[in-house]
This record gives structure tokens, sequence and C-alpha cells, in this order.
């Protein structure tokens, strides 16, 4: 794992289950001053109701909206997409914008997109994962996460979830759906929205680094506190079902990079389909600043290192993971394997 390159542009993944709402919030949120200069792509235009945002073609696959942002198609492959809004905003042929939003299909995976961002070796350096949002409905919700594997992921992996609909939803479901979804993604706040309405800074900066003071925010992009770290079983509040269950690991003294180097390449080698995300901040040994990590499926983010500790922070590893069909137990007997450091409340390495 190495260091990434500073500055690139912030990259914003709307998704939700069909029909919960994305296209509703995102008109709203392009008429915001807080997303001019943004660059949205979508799978077709078709499929997004921006045509009276519309004011000027500029050819088959991009047209510019009277917010001052672009909208374009997604074609075949998505990293040449990034590159070539790269290269035509270089020459003039588009205007300039700072960031970009990707709206999903409504059964789209979440990870594929992410692993874009993180592959390719373009992309990978101009563009930075700014946060993952997912609208859920607060009618059909309730229904949707239970039968369907998309809509529970999507909700899982989001760093935000936005419950849409909530005036059309009786009250009683509604506090159902929030409990569900506390249990499904603790570590993910949940706004409310009624016919798009949100404000636009909610959706921004929800990555490690703050937007506009250029400095990392840990305890808002990890959220380990929302975590409290325990065992799971079958009453454990943190868990959704059988297949979804989040949790984080503390450790107890310093870790050493390769041990944890180790432990993270067997867990995303043998199980890495279960891996949804996995984020933390690492209290390398023999360092003074921290490292964070970051991980969806099979791969691995480069790593970052902090300028300082988080204020009011005890200097402790915090590793939280989100997984699918995938027991804390297993999870913690890989680093009790690889790792010598010993995790908070289960001391006892591995000999």
């Amino acid at each position: 794992m190495s260091a990434p390159a500073s500055h690139p542009i912030p990259v914003l993944l709307l998704t939700g289950f069909l029909g919960s709402g994305k296209t509703t919030l995102l008109n709203a949120l392009l008429r915001s001053p807080e997303l001019i200069d943004t660059a949205v792509l979508v799978n077709e235009f078709g499929t997004v109701g921006v045509d009276h945002l519309l004011v000027e073609r500029l050819d088959e696959h991009t047209v510019l909206l009277d917010a001052g942002c672009l909208c374009c198609t997604i074609r075949d492959d998505l990293a040449q997409t990034l590159r070539d809004l790269l290269a035509r905003r270089a020459s003039g042929e588009i205007p300039a914008f700072r960031r970009v939003i990707i709206e999903t299909t409504g059964l789209a995976d979440p990870a594929p997109i992410l692993h874009t961002l993180i592959l390719d070796p373009v992309g990978g350096a101009a563009y930075r994962l700014d946060g993952v949002v997912a609208t859920v409905d607060a009618v059909h919700g309730l229904g949707q996460l239970a039968r369907q594997p998309e809509s529970a992921k999507q909700a899982a992996v989001a760093d935000l979830i936005v419950i849409t609909k909530t005036d059309l939803a009786d009250p009683h479901d509604l506090a159902r759906l929030e409990e569900v979804l506390a249990g499904l993604n603790p570590g993910a706040p949940r706004l409310p929205s009624a016919n798009g309405s949100l404000a636009a800074t909610a959706v921004l900066g929800l990555g490690l680094y703050d937007p506009e003071q250029r400095s990392a925010d840990v305890r808002r992009w990890l959220r380990a506190e929302a975590l409290r770290p325990r065992h799971s079983h079958r009453h454990d509040p943190n868990r959704h079902d059988a297949a979804i269950q989040s949790f984080c690991l503390e450790f107890a003294a310093p870790i050493d990079w390769s041990e944890l180097a180790d432990a993270l390449e067997m867990l995303t080698s043998v199980a890495g389909d279960g891996l949804l995300r996995v984020k933390g901040i690492i209290d390398v040994a023999g360092e003074g600043r921290p490292r964070v990590i970051h991980a969806v499926q099979h791969i691995v983010y480069p790593w970052a290192r902090l300028e300082e500790w988080p204020a009011q922070w005890v200097r402790r590893s915090r590793i939280v993971f989100i997984v699918r069909a995938l027991e804390r137990d297993y999870v913690e007997s890989a680093f009790r394997h690889f790792v010598t450091a010993p995790l908070v409340g289960n001391p006892a390495p591995v000999a």
C-alpha cells in the first residue's frame, strides 16, 4: 500500500434502489449554489429527469445545465469517461468542474464503481471518493431491504442515508425503518427528505478530507463510536440480519505495518466478497503520525498518512468493518494470527 496523490477531485456516489428518489434528490441538489461546477455522470439521460435543467447540448454525451453543471452519460467504461472529462476540461472543450457526482442505476452494486476509483491509474490519481449517499424509500424501504439484496448492500456501504418520501410514510413504519437502518449501518447518519428537500452541504465532505479546510476529519469519516466493541450474536443491535453486520476492532498497542498488510491481504483474498467496506485509523509502530486505510471487497485503497491524531482521541488503532456473510470471529482470528498487537478485550494473539 502506497500513499495517494494530494488534492484530487472529489467524487460523490449517489446510489439507491429503484424508485427510491435518487433523481428527485439529484435535481434538487443541482439547484444549490454549493454544487456549481459539478460534473454529473449518469447511465442514460432517459433515466434521469434533468431535462428541465438543460440549456445547451455540447455533444451527444454531454450537456450543460443551467446550474453550471455538466451532465454526461457513462459509456461502456466509467474509467474512460472519467479520463475523457479530464482531457476535455484541460483542453477547454467543456467548462471546468470541481467535483463529480455519479448516479447509479437502482439495481447497481456500488462496489465496481468504487473499484474504478481505486484501480484506474489515471482516475485513481485525479479523483478521490468523497462519500457514498444511499436513498431509501420511506414507504417501500422496509420491504425492499428485506427482499432485495441490492437495496441492503447500497444502504450498508453508505456514508449517509437519505430517507425519501417521508411526507408519505406512516409514522410507525418510518420509525421501524429508522431502526432497521440503524442496525444495518449504525455508522451512517440518516436524514429525512420530502420531494428532494435536503441541504447540499449535507452531501459534501463525507469522505476523510474536509473539502474546505483540506484537513482530515477522521471522527466523522470513521464513526467508530457508533459501534461498540462486542462479539456479534443473534441479539446484537448492530446486526440487521444474518447476512450484514458492522463492528469495530480496537488494538491495545501500536501495529506493525507489515503484519497489518498481511492480515488485510489474507482477508481480501479469501473473504473479499464479504468485506463490503473497511475503514480504519492505524497507530503504526515506530511512527508518530497515524495512517488511514480503506478497502472495498477485494481492493485496498492506497493508504494516507495524517498530520496528527484526532483531538481528544485515545491514540489507538480502530478498524471499522461492514461485512456480509462474514462472522466477526473469523475477522478477529485473522488479526490474531497475523498481528501481534492485542485486540482490546481479547488480548491473547495466536502464537
